[in-house]
């Protein structure tokens, strides 16, 4: 097949491909209106999230049947014309679950510990060491809002540290294990110490953490957010920061990530989330290790190759 990679991949994805006997056009740099203008030639194409697989650019795509996500989210994506069109999507989740597990452990640890604040403080001088005591994760119950690749790989990673997990996915049932309770909404609500988020970004998710749901759950706590920051907007954090609801936020995804493209209260309350000391960002890297990088393609090489030749 000709296959068309539009954004930055690690270069082994080339051989990869190319030893199946696949010919492959690494274009990273293409704009948009090239896209749309050569995409008929291409039986498939690897994405990213340069621009949005959209009904515009698929029905251009007439040669089309397959698109690999190099990556987790399908949200710019229009699955249903995919599936109207019978174009297979693969998409990699498996390689980026366990660097996504790390950092959002990683993130708790340092918030819980005042990671952050103390080594600003020491650097400036600062010997404060009633003022950056933390917590202990041991005996806290922690809440797993969606419990596939990524939900599944935080879970395994807190083992350790004798907690209590419980997980809620709408769509899955009989998962529990002796490291996972199963449970419904409520219950987790009514439990939870920290709450991670592990969902795609859907029309169910968007703003799904609006003040009124994030006040239902039972006592403060800590919230972990590596999958979809319009899951909760800037204005909502702060109100629930700022009435004791949440108690500390780790978040590597943001409502909007274009720091250009924020609107005045956007803006204006982003920059209130910002000087908090305990709120940690980072800059949507949680599953953007070297490892995850190169383990991406061969995720996605192994799926194409077993699609097509069944």
């Amino acid at each position: 097949m000709k296959i068309l990679i539009i954004d930055e991949m690690h270069l082994s994805i080339i051989p990869m491909l190319e030893k199946q006997g696949h010919q492959v056009m690494y274009l990273p740099k293409i704009t948009r209106e090239e896209i749309l203008d050569s995409v008929a030639n291409y039986d498939g194409m690897i994405i990213r999230s340069k621009t949005p697989m959209d009904r515009e650019l698929l029905e251009k795509a007439v040669n089309l049947k397959f698109i690999g996500r190099a990556g987790a989210g399908l949200d710019q994506i229009d699955l249903d014309y995919l599936l109207e069109r019978g174009v297979k999507l693969f998409h990699a989740a498996k390689g980026n679950r366990d660097a996504v597990a790390e950092h959002a452990v990683g993130g708790l640890l340092a918030l819980f510990n005042n990671m952050i604040k103390a080594d600003s403080e020491v650097r400036k001088g600062i010997w404060d060491r009633e003022g950056n005591r933390g917590h202990e994760l041991m005996e806290k119950t922690v809440g797993v809002m969606g419990y596939g690749n990524m939900g599944k790989a935080f879970s395994k990673r807190l083992r350790g540290f004798g907690v209590n997990i419980l997980a809620y996915d709408k769509y899955k049932f009989d998962y529990g294990n002796d490291l996972v309770q199963e449970v419904i909404w409520e219950k987790l609500k009514s439990e939870v110490d920290i709450l991670s988020i592990h969902v795609p970004l859907t029309k169910e998710t968007r703003n799904f953490f609006t003040l009124e749901e994030l006040e239902s759950f039972a006592k403060p706590f800590w919230l972990i957010n590596t999958a979809r920051g319009e899951v909760v907007s800037f204005a909502t954090l702060n109100t629930a920061l700022d009435r004791g609801i949440l108690r500390g936020a780790v978040l590597d995804v943001l409502e909007n990530e274009k720091f250009n493209r924020l609107t005045p209260e956007q803006k204006a309350e982003f920059e209130k989330l910002a000087q908090r000391a305990n709120v940690i960002f980072s800059p949507h890297i949680a599953g953007w290790t070297f490892e995850s990088y190169h383990k991406i393609n061969k995720v996605l090489v192994k799926q194409i190759k077993k699609a097509f030749s069944e």
